[in-house]
């Protein structure tokens, strides 16, 4: 797990570096007719948000699906944005998590979804302990199924190249850090890798479902390969918008599984898809939306194993925009850490 961070963290590094560079290069090449920059401006974010990594665990041969969702909930955040430096920062209050197990392992979701100017950028880092399957899922029990010892980690990293990126902003949909003016459409192409393992002290399914032929205790995966999509942007309604981006991808590695002293490995190929959608209402005074990012990610099948690991992030953000005083604006690009990786900043 420790070194699975480092990883991660040492990915996001590179990852921070190269969107923010090319986001400030990318500048100067701007259709302003279809995007407004809005870095002058400061905005303030309260949003709720919710992140997840499921294993969805398939029955061959039949129509039923067991999944293990992990114990997180819903979060409540604050933020801002200015002179291209976002920060923020959420809390899952007892309150609004009344389903939450208690004094169960902490866990820890590190999601970044970066938009600079004709790049998308996902990093994904899930380290994730304690999982439980609704019994709505359960063929013979009528109570949840409750596994504090589970213990899943998974790194991943997705970009893509956005063709016509210099008339699409996926950033106003994303973060309001730009205004989309006009509707507009892009092809993209891209990499995507994805490693990870999900270990128990036990078998993963409860034994009165009559599953040992395909239960395990543990399992392991690596998948990478390119990936091909469309986003796009509506606007109507003078500042409402909708954005959609679909992609799809085909990824070779192998999956493993095991139960006591045997173990089931299988290298192939297989598809996976990734979705987002972002709805709102957004201009130079405030913004009110919704959005949504999904990836599937499905394991190699290797007959009685059929799985896959999807990844969640959904948010409600309302966002108040506002001009600053000259002292402010001076002081904070001061401290800013953008000014470090980029001379194009200015207050």
């Amino acid at each position: 797990m420790v070194y699975a961070k480092k990883v991660y963290l040492i990915i996001l590094g590179i990852v921070f570096l190269f969107s923010n560079v090319n986001a400030q290069d990318g500048d100067s090449n701007l259709d302003t007719s279809y995007i407004e920059l809005t870095d002058h401006l400061f905005a303030a974010r309260l949003f709720l948000t919710h992140k997840f990594t499921d294993l969805a665990v398939r029955v061959p041969n039949e129509n039923r699906t067991y999944l293990f969702e992990p114990n997180s909930g819903l979060n409540l955040g604050l933020g801002f944005s200015y002179q291209t430096f976002t920060l923020n920062i959420a809390v899952p209050f007892g309150f609004m998590n009344q389903d939450r197990q208690d004094n169960w392992p902490a866990y820890l979701d590190l999601q970044v979804h970066a938009y600079p100017q004709k790049w998308i950028f996902d990093l994904y880092g899930q380290f994730y302990r304690g999982y439980t399957i609704d019994s709505k899922y359960l063929e013979n029990s009528g109570e949840k199924y409750l596994r504090e010892d589970i213990k899943m980690n998974s790194v991943g990293l997705n970009a893509n190249y956005l063709f016509w990126g210099d008339k699409l902003s996926l950033a106003a949909a994303f973060s309001q850090t730009r205004i989309q003016k006009k509707s507009a459409i892009s092809p993209f192409i891209g990499f995507e890798g994805y490693v990870g393992n999900a270990k128990a002290d036990s078998l993963f399914l409860p034994t009165t479902e009559n599953v040992a032929n395909f239960n395990f205790d543990s399992s392991r995966y690596l998948q990478f390969g390119p990936n091909a999509g469309l986003a796009g942007t509506l606007v109507f309604w003078n500042g409402f918008f909708l954005t959609g981006v679909a992609s799809v991808n085909y990824s070779v590695g192998f999956s493993e599984w095991s139960r006591d002293t045997v173990s089931f490995k299988k290298w192939g190929g297989v598809p996976t898809y990734l979705l987002r959608g972002f709805f709102g209402y957004n201009d130079r005074r405030f913004s009110v939306n919704v959005n949504y990012v999904y990836k599937n990610l499905n394991l190699m099948v290797n007959q009685p194993f059929d799985q896959s690991v999807n990844t969640g992030n959904y948010r409600l953000n309302f966002i108040y925009k506002f001009e600053v005083s000259k002292s402010f604006s001076r002081k904070f690009y001061k401290i800013n850490p953008m000014r470090i990786l980029s001379k194009n900043i200015d207050y």
